[in-house]
């Protein structure tokens, strides 16, 4: 029998049986040399009145990528209210689980598993193909200004900076690197701040404020890269193993319930989609053996390495922003910057997608293959 990865994702619920490792991946891993599979099972229980409730759930990245692949994804749920569906957004950039309870249920517990497989990313910004290149429309797309991520006014202007002493005829990777080095220079990593940050980068702009964490460092490299033209996303994840190039704090296997990670990404005529992490680098020199000086060699090495690599030791979820999860009775005004946490609501409201011990989520890794 031959089994597709796509009628595997369809067949939503008894996908496999776990914890066996089941045929699809089986099948998949002997296709795929240097790729590794991970379950990942996200579950949520709602400490909550009886009554209605709705939970989302965010899902792998909708399409593959040479770098990411979704094997399949079953849902669970002990409750016999609850109704789960999966949800895409309109653009296609971001994918979740829906869960339902009507007014009737008395628990409210479900369950997401996903398989995975991810291989290392490496990109030679040395000879170009000429067959790489975004439409206008893509290109539109992923330059537009956001809420979270403007690309005028003191964006703009400090991205004009940031490339001032290149040549006019600097290519897009040159004034991509220009960008990265200046968000490694000038922001910091803030321990304080709430899970991954909000990623206003016009508030952190004007405040002269740079600190943060993931989702603020890169999101300040995406909108500057953005307001200068090159077109350019944020990738939203979560680290589902130990890092394997010796950097502690850039991994994170089996409870992975705090591991959510931001990443970064340019187009470059001629490359495709290059990866990108400043966030990282800052992360290493506040924590990497007690904190790092900037120019310590460890330093040094993964600022280079994360222009062009990831590790993919993460699961990419998707590239949504500013996003109005569906059913919620907040409507735009529960509007999110990003779908990176589960999030919930009641009769009573939204629940703190940052409080897991009392919004009650789990999230679980585990190497496969």
């Amino acid at each position: 029998m031959t089994i597709t990865r796509r009628s595997a994702i369809k067949t939503i619920a008894g996908v496999f049986a776990l914890p066996t490792l089941n045929p699809i991946a089986a099948a998949f891993a002997q296709s795929a040399p240097n790729w590794t599979t991970y379950e990942i099972t996200t579950e949520v229980t709602l400490e909550s009145p009886n009554g209605a409730a709705e939970a989302w759930i965010p899902l792998p990245l909708v399409m593959d990528t040479d770098h990411f692949r979704t094997i399949a994804i079953k849902t669970d749920s002990p409750d016999p209210k609850a109704v789960s569906k999966i949800y895409e957004t309109p653009d296609k950039q971001a994918r979740m689980m829906w869960t339902q309870w009507d007014k009737s249920a008395t628990s409210h517990t479900v369950q997401a598993s996903m398989l995975v497989s991810t291989r290392n990313r490496h990109l030679e910004l040395a000879t170009p193909s000429p067959a790489l290149k975004l439409s206008k429309e893509e290109q539109k797309f992923w330059t537009r200004g956001t809420k979270y991520l403007p690309t005028d006014g003191i964006v703009k202007a400090t991205a004009q900076k940031c490339i001032a002493n290149l040549p006019a005829n600097a290519t897009d990777v040159e004034k991509a690197k220009a960008i990265y080095n200046w968000v490694v220079d000038n922001t910091h990593r803030n321990p304080k701040t709430r899970g991954c940050g909000q990623g206003d980068v016009k508030l952190m702009l004007e405040t002269n404020n740079l600190g943060g964490k993931c989702a603020d460092i890169n999101a300040v490299f995406v909108a500057l890269a953005r307001s200068v033209g090159i077109a350019s996303r944020d990738v939203y994840g979560i680290r589902i193993a130990d890092s394997a190039r010796g950097y502690k704090s850039l991994g994170k296997a089996g409870d992975i319930t705090k591991a959510q990670h931001c990443r970064a990404e340019f187009y470059a005529a001629g490359f495709g989609w290059v990866p990108v992490d400043p966030a990282d680098v800052r992360k290493v020199i506040l924590e990497e053996t007690g904190g790092l000086a900037v120019n310590d060699p460890k330093v040094l090495a993964i600022r280079d390495y994360l222009f062009g690599n990831w590790e993919m030791n993460w699961m990419a979820y998707n590239y949504e922003h500013d996003i109005t999860l569906p059913g919620s009775k907040l409507g735009k005004n529960g509007e999110i910057p990003f779908l990176m946490y589960p999030q919930a609501e009641n009769k009573e409201g939204r629940f703190d997608s940052l409080d897991p011990d009392n919004f009650k989520y789990k999230i679980t890794s585990r190497r496969i293959s």
